[in-house]
This record gives structure tokens, sequence and C-alpha cells, in this order.
């Protein structure tokens, strides 16, 4: 769940000039953010593949035999997809899709569905950080991009309230991820049931209580 609160600040899409209200130094830097491009992904299917073949091996299964035989390509391609926001750029994602307006109270977006990736296990996270009544594409385009990495839950919670913070200059950012984690629940403690819950808060949300408690009793209603 995202909380901003504005200073004459609103989203909506818009394809002019001049839209973007980063400053020049950020949006520079994500330029230059992609750390893995599509032609990475050609040159390292196969050694991904051959890594798929040797686990299924060392599980003590055949990948010779008829269910098996194009698993491990399968396998690499699907982890290719899930982590596809190592080959994407915030700049990319943005797409021009923020302009002023004059708005200065607090906008919520709830109900955005993620996944993500666990950096310890390479299971799946899923959760939700909430989505508008209304559509605001940059909050959902910045969650797909940070979210189809390989992370843990907290950073993944200050990763996209950071990034909308440099994006839109709020006065304040909330952000607060509801998540189930597949290596709770299929391992370890085995907990079918358990939720992790992190947050994060900046600026005006860190700083005034009151503020703060006005977002928490939001995102209860």
């Amino acid at each position: 769940l995202i909380a901003l609160r504005l200073s004459n600040f609103d989203l909506h899409v818009n394809t002019g000039p001049g839209s973007h209200r980063a400053t020049a130094a950020v949006m520079e830097s994500w330029k230059e953010e992609r750390t893995r491009s599509v032609e990475d992904n050609e040159m390292s299917l196969p050694s991904l593949a051959a890594a798929y073949t040797t686990i299924l091996r060392g599980l003590g299964e055949d990948p010779q035999r008829q269910g098996l035989l194009k698993t491990p390509w399968r396998a690499a391609t699907a982890m290719q997809f899930f982590t596809k926001g190592y080959q994407e750029k915030i700049i990319d994602v943005l797409n021009d899709a923020i302009f002023d307006e004059d708005h200065d109270e607090m906008v919520i977006v709830k109900d955005i569905d993620m996944f993500s990736m666990c950096e310890h296990h390479l299971v799946p996270i899923f959760g939700r950080v909430r989505r508008p009544q209304t559509h605001i594409a940059f909050f959902f385009n910045v969650c797909v991009f940070v979210v189809c990495v390989s992370t843990v839950q907290e950073r993944l919670t200050k990763q996209i309230a950071v990034a909308i913070t440099e994006a839109l200059q709020p006065t304040g950012v909330g952000v607060v991820i509801e998540a189930t984690h597949m290596c709770m629940v299929m391992r370890g403690v085995q907990k079918m049931n358990s939720k992790t819950v992190t947050s994060t808060m900046l600026g005006v949300f860190r700083e005034d209580p009151k503020t703060r408690d006005e977002f928490l009793t939001l995102i209860r209603s």
C-alpha cells in the first residue's frame, strides 16, 4: 500500500516535454540502471538450462525421461521472466507518465498485486502493495519494475518508496507491503496462512505522527 503527501502534485498520463519532476541527476542515473539485456538472456539461457539439468540429477531425477526433456529450458526461461526487472530501467517504465497538478492532499494507492523472488531460497514472494480507484500508471509500473528482481521484502519496500520519492519529490511517501513467503509456507515453519508486513515511511509520514496515523487509519478502511 502506497501513500503520498503531495505538494501541488498529482499523477496523470502525459507525453509532453518537461513532464518529469525528478532531478536531472536522478533521471540520468536511471538511464544506466539496467543490469541485464535481452542479448544477455539469449547468451545465458544454455548455461542456465544446463544448471537446471544438474539440479535435476542432484535430486535423483533422470533429465532424459519423457516428462523432463524440456524442463531445464522451461525452468531457465521462467527464471529469466521472474527476474525481468534486471533488464528494465525505471526511466523506461515511467514513460513520461507524470505532470504537475494542483493537489496538496494525501493520495493513497492500494490493491496492486505483486510478486518477487526471495533471494535466500529463490522461491516466490507474493502479496499486495494495492491499487487506486482510478488508474495511475506510474505507481503500478514502478511496482512491477522493482518486484521482478531477486530481493527481500524489507529492501523491496524501501526500493519502492525511494523510487517514488526520487521521481515525484513529494513531501512524504509511505509504503506498506503484506506478502506471503513460500519459503515459510513450503519449508521451514510451514505456516500456510502466515504473512509478513513491512513498511517504509519517508518525509512527513516519518516525521509527523498525525499524518502517519491518518495514513494507517485510512489503509484499514
